[in-house]
């Protein structure tokens, strides 16, 4: 029977960042700015080694590579998924991202950014930055160019528990005082719209006015979640969405439930709580790739996790 790889989480230190990775989720963290954990990631800017195993210390993207058989034998040049924890202290600043046939012309070789977000925590009274008012790219352009900022930006109230599938274009931020789980594709290009004229070590960070005009929306339109709750015997599988990119779940067990793994590989976060699966102790934190072919298996104790799959075949 095929191992579960458990991933070693690389974590990024930013100006918005803070210490929540460590206080909530008892990670041994460079600092208190520390604004992302990188928890299942093969991309280059962080590429995340395995703990344990046949496979310790090898990378996610030398075995997407040489063990193509570990995730379905699927087709993309490199593992399509990135998993983090996010911990927003401060203000993100206002950015929006590419689809595939951008960012390929961009960054040859690179994914578009579909991206989905799970609220883990947020202080009373947070929000979010999800789209903009402009009719269309004219009012947008002049918009922008006019700083019209708080009139051309749309932010909305969150929640913990709260879910948002944010598509290439969309204008997005997450704001201070927000800890969530990001699902998205395996990409890291970001273009900068607006970032409060804030200073890094003195100087201001760069924008991306043009492409990100070439690539936002207009008019925007959201997208409406409408979460699918299936009872299992011990717990409840919450299905978040389901699009071409990734399948997103919320799984929360109180005693055991029997599962197959019939899909390509899993992702699995578990962001609360404690138990096993197949009798190996996982927690709050721990992070790990159920593989092609691993067949049934069993979780058992009183936690929360997100697990996330490709549905369709490469």
């Amino acid at each position: 029977m095929r191992e579960i790889l458990f991933v070693k989480p690389i974590f990024k230190t930013m100006i918005w960042g803070g210490n929540r990775l460590r206080t909530d989720f008892n990670y041994d963290i460079p600092g208190d700015n520390v604004g992302e954990c990188w928890a299942i990631s093969a991309h280059p800017s962080g590429d995340c080694e395995i703990k344990a195993g046949t496979y310790k210390g090898e990378t996610l993207s030398r075995l997407w590579t040489n063990h193509p058989e570990l995730f379905g034998n699927r087709k993309e040049k490199a593992f399509p998924l990135l998993i983090k924890i996010i911990d927003a202290k401060k203000d993100l600043s206002i950015q929006v991202h590419p689809d595939d046939a951008y960012a390929d012309k961009y960054q040859p070789g690179s994914f578009g950014k579909t991206e989905c977000w799970y609220v883990l925590d947020c202080d009373e009274n947070t929000e979010i930055v999800i789209g903009h008012n402009a009719k269309d790219k004219k009012e947008l352009v002049r918009m922008i160019e006019e700083k019209r900022w708080k009139e051309l930006i749309r932010v909305k109230p969150i929640k913990k528990g709260d879910f948002f599938q944010i598509t290439p274009g969309t204008v997005h931020a997450i704001k201070a005082g927000t800890m969530l789980l990001e699902t998205q594709q395996s990409s890291d290009i970001t273009f900068r719209l607006y970032d409060y004229d804030r200073l890094d070590n003195g100087k201001p960070r760069q924008l991306h006015i043009k492409e990100s005009i070439d690539v936002i929306s207009c008019p925007h339109r959201d997208v409406v979640i409408d979460p699918k709750i299936t009872g299992w015997e011990g717990g409840t599988i919450t299905e978040l969405i389901n699009d071409k990119h990734y399948t997103v779940q919320k799984i929360d067990i109180d005693g055991t439930m029997a599962m197959e793994q019939d899909k390509d590989f899993m992702n699995v976060s578990v962001i609360d709580g404690e138990g096993e699966i197949d009798n190996i102790k996982i927690a709050k934190g721990d992070h790990f790739i159920i593989p092609f072919g691993y067949g049934q298996f069993s979780l058992t104790g009183k936690m929360s996790l997100i697990r996330s799959f490709i549905d369709n075949r490469a």
